[in-house]
């Protein structure tokens, strides 16, 4: 799992039928002390979160185990809201 926040929302009218009736999210990727990582990304979302939301998200063949039986056509889903988290800063040695 990874952490990012929610930088938007993504609204198709055309899209695979597996994903009808599914929200999109646009996510930024953050490193454990919070800054960006890399490219933003669109995902499903799972957990009902919102912009401005700090979450969890899991990507590739896991990111469509909560919709199982059915399969929904994605690689990367929202499954959980962050309340906090704390990372204990790193000790030169």
């Amino acid at each position: 799992m990874q952490l990012a926040r929610v930088i938007g929302d993504v609204v198709s009218t055309m899209k695979d039928r597996s994903l009808q009736g599914q929200k999109l999210l646009v996510l930024q990727p953050m490193t454990p002390a919070g800054a960006a990582s890399g490219r933003p990304l669109v995902a499903v979302d799972s957990a009902g979160a919102g912009t401005g939301e700090t979450v969890f998200f899991v990507r590739g063949r896991e990111a469509s185990f909560p919709f199982l039986p059915d399969l929904v056509a994605t690689d990367a889903n929202v499954v959980g809201i962050v309340d906090h988290w704390t990372v204990e800063p790193e000790t030169s040695p």
